[in-house]
């Protein structure tokens, strides 16, 4: 879950150096033909996903069943492509003279699906309900460096500034020129002034401004599947080549994929582990193995003492050490895995294998048996160490691998905690109940490392689940927001993340491959740098 070019503004330099191989794409003779044109194919496809945990808002969506849903309905000031590149979709332009100030113009002619119109208005009103304090939007964290935004008290985000239906000005509290490429992230979409009036209606059947809208009423069916057709509104590039896209949620990977084979989907982008030694053959060329921006990790959360204070912290180096993230990799992912070296992902700009503080996630079994008897003469350890994960999510066989690797190891209990739905553990990690360590990966949202480090662990970040905090750190990410080039962010992102290797508030596993597949007959399939499929190109016979 890209490359092009923003006018007036020179944030894209930072996605400058993603590009990746697509599969099985092919371009169309039109880019602003629909389906119901007659110039692109009229049949509805299929790919897998899940329950959203909450309903279908920006500013409230930030986990991947509901972003499958919301990446479609929903156009933003600019889009990404498959290589990891920005476009304007909304905007006409992004200007900055100073990188704090942006003059922000928006297209002609933009609607939403119920045809009333797209303005600055739109922007600035959304922004807002979504940085509310009192609105409690899972990605008010992205709202932050906008002048206006607190913590603390419900305050309007008075560096917005409306000028006509238009133009709209946004002043951040500090020079950000990074700040650009973030606008693709459904979370500064667009809202009609019809949402806010209730606001939890409008989740159920959202109007749309992207390239699909919902089916009408009923077309989320709760724990089935989500329909959704075309949007005739829409005036953007990502034109649908297709009558339509179901989204059917399912309850395991080996499920879809067995409808898969049996011609009852169309695309998939997870493959089980029971099928990664045999799905390139078993799908004959549709298939694909490519990097992505996708980051796999257990959280520690801070409120549990048996990991808090210096027995805690000397433990979690331990459980780190105990990992031998090599073996798993190639054995239960057959190579489609790459052990993890940092917080972020080799397919983003900035990532390094050498950041000091790195070595604690080299297997070493004797240096972790040395840190936990450390840790267990300052305070003894009882009980059972979990693992908890969604078994909706196909990840059962390597956390199952990782217990084994830190019980043979350490020789403690460790065990895995399923949870059968994603959504089930989302509920619990958000009310602050898990009893252990939990399943933490990460899927970019921009292709920059500051998408993941902030999400993940700047103090009240709204994807900060297990309530890490550390000042130094913050300080370090503000820096880097205002640095003066991309190598100057990237030397602070990187001393950031010597914090992190410090702390160790989660542990990295190793970074994931995409690995999807299409059924016969559907053709134009390419998977994006953050492993989504690009359903509005996908056609079928």
């Amino acid at each position: 879950m890209k490359t092009r070019r923003m006018a007036g503004v020179a944030a894209s330099v930072l996605a400058g150096s993603l590009v990746l191989a697509a599969c099985s794409s092919s371009d169309t003779s039109d880019e602003n033909t629909t389906a119901a044109d007659g110039g692109a194919s009229t049949a509805v496809v299929t790919v897998n996903g899940g329950e959203p945990q909450n309903p279908l808002l920006p500013a409230n969506t930030n986990e991947t069943n509901g972003g499958k849903i919301t990446d479609m309905i929903f156009a933003g000031l600019v889009y990404y492509d498959a290589e990891g590149s920005t476009h304007n979709e909304v905007a006409e332009s992004i200007e900055t003279e100073d990188n704090q100030t942006y003059t922000i113009t928006l297209k002609d002619g933009w609607t939403f699906s119920d045809g009333t119109p797209i303005t600055s208005k739109s922007f600035v009103d959304a922004w807002n309900y979504g940085a509310l304090l009192s609105n409690a939007q899972a990605n008010s964290y992205f709202f932050e460096t906008i002048e206006g935004f607190s913590w603390d008290v419900d305050s309007e985000l008075t560096g917005l500034k409306v000028v006509d239906d238009k133009t709209f000005t946004v002043t951040l509290t500090a020079p950000d020129a990074n700040f650009p490429l973030r606008l693709g992230y459904t979370a500064f979409a667009p809202l009609p002034e019809s949402a806010f009036a209730d606001m939890a209606a409008f989740g159920e059947n959202p109007i749309a401004s992207g390239p699909y809208m919902l089916d009408g009423e009923g077309a989320w069916e709760h724990n089935v599947q989500a329909t959704l057709v075309p949007n005739p509104e829409y005036k953007g590039e990502r034109v649908p080549q297709n009558g339509g896209v179901t989204v059917k949620f399912y309850d395991t990977q080996d499920a879809a994929y067995n409808d898969l084979l049996g011609g009852n989907l169309d695309v998939i982008d997870a493959i089980p582990d029971s099928a990664f030694a045999t799905y390139e053959d078993e799908l004959a060329g549709r298939s694909v193995n490519q990097p992505a921006a996708i980051f796999q990790s257990f959280t520690f959360p801070e409120y549990l003492p048996e990991f808090a204070g210096e027995a805690g912290h000397l433990r979690r180096q331990a459980i780190s050490h105990a990992i031998n993230r090599q073996e798993i990799t190639e054995t239960i992912f057959q190579g489609t895995r790459t052990p993890a070296t940092d917080f972020t992902s080799p397919v983003v700009n900035g990532w390094s294998d050498s950041i000091p503080g790195s070595e604690v996630l080299a297997f070493d079994p004797e240096k972790a048996k040395e840190l936990w008897a450390q840790a267990e003469a300052i305070e003894p350890y009882t009980g059972t160490f979990f693992i908890a994960y969604n078994a909706d999510g196909g990840h059962q066989t390597w956390v199952d691998a990782v217990a084994n690797s830190i019980r043979n190891t350490l020789g403690i209990d460790v065990e895995g905690q399923p949870y059968p739905a994603f959504q089930a553990l989302l509920d619990d990690r958000d009310a602050g109940t898990m009893k252990g360590a939990f399943r933490s990966g990460w899927q970019f949202d921009w292709p920059g490392m500051d998408n993941s480090l902030g999400a993940m662990f700047a103090t009240g970040a709204g994807s900060n689940d297990g309530q890490y905090t550390n000042p130094e750190f913050d300080a370090l990410l503000k820096e880097a927001a205002t640095a003066g080039s991309v190598d100057e962010a990237t030397t602070l992102y990187q001393k950031a993340q010597e914090i992190l290797f410090t702390d160790l508030p989660q542990v990295p596993l190793w970074y994931s491959n995409v690995n999807g597949g299409w059924a016969e007959g559907v053709e134009n399939v390419e998977f994006s740098w953050n492993s989504i499929p690009q359903m509005y190109e996908v056609t079928k016979n």
